[in-house]
């Protein structure tokens, strides 16, 4: 069992397989109003046609690699490289478009 009263050290840029088939999405925290996930793209993309329209808002961190997202509202790509991050309102519909292939592109996404 866990102990909850003592903090532990983790890292968002280890225990990343290195052959990455489907896009990895690991739940870091749950609870009933927010989940913490770390995703791991290596040249994923959103189906084409998809579009994310979630009922909470998604704060999303790009922690390394590079991505594309596009919002329906404004169908502009927006680039985000390593430490860029946007507060996605709820029914916001965007997808991904890209990601490197090159190499991880690690997500730290919290929906609230």
């Amino acid at each position: 069992m866990r102990d909850e009263s003592h903090p532990r050290k983790h890292s968002l840029l280890h225990d990343i397989p290195a052959v990455l088939p489907d896009e990895r999405v690991d739940v870091l925290r749950l609870t009933d109003d927010r989940r913490i996930e770390r995703i791991v793209s290596r040249g994923h993309a959103s189906p084409p046609g998809f579009w994310y329209d979630q009922v909470q808002c998604e704060f999303v961190l790009l922690v390394s690699g590079r991505a594309g997202l596009r919002f329906e509202a404004d169908d502009e790509i927006t680039v985000l490289e390593p430490g860029d991050f946007v507060d996605i309102p709820a029914r916001c519909r965007h997808r991904v478009e890209w990601t490197a292939a090159d190499g991880d592109t690690v997500w730290l996404a919290v929906f609230y």
